[in-house]
């Protein structure tokens, strides 16, 4: 008798733990599900754009993956911003076109690819990233096989989902970087900026299996933590798809 109640209750054990395992494999399943990529066009020249900056730092977590863009049209002020590009100026005005905006600014957040905000508007910020955070994902993604050799990173990757009329970028960042600004309207001011975007390739998804590559710039020291993110975006730019791996 006490071998048949000892048996009953290690078979009540192992469900329990195999319940609370299942139920953790589904939360951890819905959060991959439900990434939410934030896009902050900045600049190191700009007054008003180390508060959205320092919001961007913040927010790290499983569920939020944050870009930041270093546009080059606030150059002229006085800093030349190490960061910027002119491509990624050109991607905020293509943003802008979807938007029916008349002009860009700075700090400006995209979220999902969907619709902007100010990026130093805290409250509307998390406002907007509980929204999204409740909607799926069409994409789910996975990087694997990743390997850094030299300046160059390589790494295969799966999506599950309709890729149709789809491309996939794959970014390179810098996790964060202090920079002492020497002119400009931020003078004499030490800027702590992160998920700098540093590289950034455009590439056609025919497959739902593949691999690619992107090169690390020059700009990235020896002593910089750098992370892989890979994007699926449709043709509206909404993104579809999201993940990140630190290298």
């Amino acid at each position: 008798m006490k071998s048949t109640l000892f048996s009953l209750f290690v078979i009540q054990i192992l469900i329990v733990s195999l319940l609370l395992y299942s139920k953790e494999k589904v939360e951890k399943l819905e959060k991959d599900e439900n990434v939410v990529v934030l896009e902050l066009f900045t600049s190191q020249g700009c007054s008003s754009c180390p508060p959205a900056d320092e919001y961007l730092n913040q927010l790290k977590n499983d569920e939020i993956i944050a870009l930041s863009y270093h546009v080059d049209y606030w150059n002229y002020i006085g800093w030349n911003d190490p960061f910027s590009k002119s491509t990624y100026t050109e991607k905020q005005r293509i943003y802008g076109l979807k938007f029916n905006s008349s002009t860009i600014y700075k700090p400006q957040l995209v979220i999902n690819g969907k619709e902007h905000i100010v990026g130093s508007d805290k409250r509307l910020v998390n406002e907007k990233i509980a929204h999204y955070s409740k909607k799926k994902n069409i994409n789910h993604i996975k990087l694997s096989e990743i390997s850094k050799l030299d300046n160059l990173v390589k790494f295969h990757y799966h999506i599950d989902g309709d890729i149709t009329d789809k491309h996939f970028r794959s970014i390179l960042v810098i996790n964060e970087r202090k920079t002492s600004v020497k002119r400009g309207e931020n003078k004499n001011r030490e800027l702590i900026n992160s998920n700098i975007v540093v590289n950034e390739t455009y590439l056609e998804l025919n497959n739902h299996l593949g691999q690619g590559s992107i090169q690390i710039p020059e700009i990235v020291e020896d002593n910089d933590h750098i992370s892989l993110i890979v994007v699926v975006q449709d043709k509206a730019l909404d993104i579809t798809g999201a993940d990140r791996q630190a290298l």
